[in-house]
């Protein structure tokens, strides 16, 4: 369905999200069909190719309700404890109004503004430019920003920053995204597990069998093996690229939501020109960094990027939103004001002070100091 229009272009991403969710757990199945093709090929080695795929989708029925159990028990852990493993990697701590009111009130007038509930403000000390949203439930959202990203950013740059990650909340996509990156290393596990035990086994039964019983296994078994691993492969690389997709799909969607809340599309522009290509967390992984407003790791071709370019966003925001793109910024320069705080605080001098710049001597004063309507002249501060 083509998108006309800001808001015609969140509802058509919501769409293809699902969707693409719905893909990437069948890939699930798709894992667990080509492990039942390895195990009927390493049980019977001498079946025909159509044999083996009937066989496998039989065992694939079988194993269904265990499947879709085991990746909501993944999905389960993942519900209670993915916020604390987040914070541990990143080292980000809550605060309060008084620790960071400036912050903690651009969050708060937005949630007013909107009648949405407050989320837990976190900070994680790093120089890095980024912000990222956290959290299965109420209870558990939070938003946490980085200090360079304090540092760098205006008033209206950070509320349109708290603006974008607070549209991931309202807009679930902080739980769509943990369960699509759990749902996606169920497959990577999977993966490796099947590929694992293929390889012990294998290497056993080499060891094990004569030559004539390789010969005789290496008809039909082999190709279903070899299709087998060949699945998998496909099924991991999938998982990849829709995750991915997953998650550029809704940073425009949040880009878009900010804007709603703001009502100021060229302060989330400037955000995002300042942040371009300053946002790699080292501590983080590559799921926390999926989750971040903008994320530098990209990979070959820009097929494994999980953000779309600033400048891609910034052009949604021009046509959709009506912005204007000033190109990329740099980094403003220190406030003077702190520098101004190391120097030392010296009052300059008043007309009374006796500190001033030397004088020519007066008659009638045997020091040369100033006379004064009531004598010498003293200062108010000795």
């Amino acid at each position: 369905m083509a998108a006309y229009g800001l808001y015609t272009h969140i509802a058509s991403n919501k769409t293809r999200s699902i969707l693409l969710l719905a893909g990437l757990f069948g890939l699930i199945y798709v894992m667990v069909f080509a492990g039942a093709l390895i195990a009927e090929a390493m049980n019977d080695g001498y079946l025909a190719f159509e044999t083996y795929l009937a066989l496998a989708w039989r065992d694939l029925l079988q194993a269904l309700p265990y499947a879709t159990i085991g990746a909501v028990v993944w999905i389960a852990i993942a519900y209670f404890f993915h916020q604390k493993i987040i914070d541990a990697m990143t080292g980000g701590h809550a605060v309060t109004r008084q620790e960071q009111p400036r912050l903690y009130n651009l969050l708060e007038n937005l949630c007013i503004s909107r009648g949405i509930p407050m989320p837990k403000l976190k900070i994680v000390d790093d120089p890095a430019l980024n912000a990222f949203a956290t959290g299965l439930n109420r209870r558990q959202y939070s938003i946490t920003v980085t200090t360079g990203l304090l540092n760098a950013l205006d008033d209206r740059e950070m509320e349109a920053v708290l603006g974008h990650e607070l549209t991931h909340i309202r807009n679930g996509d902080v739980q769509l995204l943990v369960v699509a990156i759990v749902i996606a290393g169920v497959v990577g596990f999977f993966a490796e597990l099947v590929f694992r035990i293929f390889f012990h086994a294998s290497w056993r039964f080499g060891r094990g069998r004569s030559s004539s019983d390789d010969n005789r296994r290496g008809g039909g078994a082999g190709a279903v093996i070899l299709f087998a691993v060949a699945l998998m492969a496909v099924a991991w690389i999938l998982s990849l690229v829709v995750r991915f997709a997953l998650s550029r799909s809704r940073e425009f969607l949040a880009d878009a939501g900010a804007v709603e809340l703001t009502k100021d599309p060229d302060a989330m522009i400037c955000a995002l020109r300042k942040i371009e290509g300053r946002g790699e967390l080292p501590s983080a992984t590559s799921g926390v960094m999926e989750m971040c407003i903008d994320n530098p790791r990209q990979g070959f071709a820009n097929l494994f990027a999980t953000h779309p370019s600033v400048d891609a966003r910034v052009a949604a925001l021009v046509r959709y939103a009506g912005g204007h793109d000033p190109g990329p910024l740099p980094l403003p320069a220190p406030d003077s004001g702190d520098e101004e705080m190391d120097l030392p605080q010296t009052r300059p001098p008043g007309p009374w002070d006796d500190t001033q710049a030397p004088q020519p001597p007066v008659a009638g004063s045997p020091t040369g100091t100033p006379l004064g309507p009531w004598g010498p002249r003293r200062s108010p501060w000795r």
